[in-house]
């Protein structure tokens, strides 16, 4: 693995205990380029896990830092605007301004993004997509790298939108923390370290460093075996009798670029099946509906993935596989 990257899980390790697999994952999703949906029980974490990932990529989290990062608090009153930002007329000149709005950052928590109503969700599609924000006539950029981090609470619904599936299919990965073990969990109890040790968080990696680590795992290996098998598992999905809607285009290249980043995260040059099983239900699970809301999404995607995956001809895989990680 890139010491840089392996720098910033074990830092993130030190705040969110016992946790290693699913900071991978966390770090799968920034350093492919993609957004991640945190969708799990309240006070797991959730909120602490993007600040922590912020405070050590440049010191976005704090101010001054290497990158801008931003937190939007999302409630029922909200307005587009409020994220986006707005023209705003300058009397001194006589001409509207732009006030950007918090999106416009490297680095935005999207907290409780389900408790905004479907207009202000949809003032997220652009930008999640494209970089930008387009007000009036003009578009506005997004700094590089640009990544959301939202958090959603499943067991609530009361005072909650569900969100729309052309935003789900937005997010590269849905993750889930967990309760965290009982060694875990007595750490906690002895120094809470979301209130103290998150505080005082230094940056171990560099934006440039950062960028460089995307860049080196964007060109990791994968074998068109392997292409193969993620464009069947998510053409599976868009004709399997239980699912109303299947995965997109977007999801197999997120697939892709997920099983890359993965892959190097991983300290590999290459992908591997193990890569595509792994990641299989983080990345196409929350973009399905399923005929009955009552069926398990994720069992029938892990199934999906390695009935698809066991057939791979593992001879034709071992016939070019690289032995070194690609140039930082």
């Amino acid at each position: 693995m890139n010491d840089k990257v392996a720098a910033l899980i074990d830092g993130a390790g030190r705040i969110i205990r016992g946790k290693r697999e699913f900071l991978e994952l966390l770090c799968t999703g920034i350093l492919a380029g993609g957004h991640v949906l945190l969708d799990d029980k309240p006070g797991l974490g959730k909120t602490t896990a993007a600040k922590t990932i912020a405070a050590l990529i440049g010191g976005g989290a704090r101010p001054g830092g290497g990158l801008s990062f931003k937190r939007i608090q999302f409630t029922p009153d909200l307005l587009p605007y409020d994220i986006t930002g707005v023209d705003v007329f300058d009397a001194e000149t006589r001409s509207f301004r732009f006030v950007p709005g918090p999106v416009l950052s490297n680095i935005v928590l999207a907290d409780e993004i389900n408790r905004t109503t479907p207009k202000v969700q949809s003032a997220l599609l652009e930008v999640m997509a494209e970089r930008q924000v387009t007000i009036g006539s003009a578009s506005h950029k997004t700094g590089e790298p640009f990544f959301v981090i939202a958090t959603q609470n499943p067991v609530e619904s009361e005072g909650t939108f569900p969100l729309p599936a052309a935003q789900l299919d937005r997010f590269m990965l849905r993750l889930s923390l967990g309760y965290p073990d009982r060694d875990a969990e007595i750490a906690l109890l002895n120094d809470t370290p979301s209130e103290t040790a998150l505080r005082e968080l230094e940056p171990v990696i560099s934006v440039d460093d950062f960028l460089a680590a995307c860049r080196a795992a964007m060109h990791v290996f994968c074998h068109d075996a392997l292409k193969e098998a993620i464009a069947d598992i998510v053409r599976e999905t868009r004709v399997h009798k239980n699912f109303s809607l299947g995965a997109s285009p977007r999801a197999a290249l997120h697939f892709l670029a997920a099983a890359r980043a993965f892959a190097f995260i991983r300290g590999r040059a290459f992908v591997t099946d193990e890569d595509l099983a792994k990641l299989a239900v983080p990345v196409l699970s929350h973009r399905l509906k399923l005929r009955d809301p009552r069926g398990d999404g994720s069992k029938l995607v892990r199934d999906i993935a390695l009935s698809k995956i066991e057939s791979i001809d593992v001879g034709r895989l071992e016939s070019q596989t690289p032995e070194v990680l690609p140039p930082r």
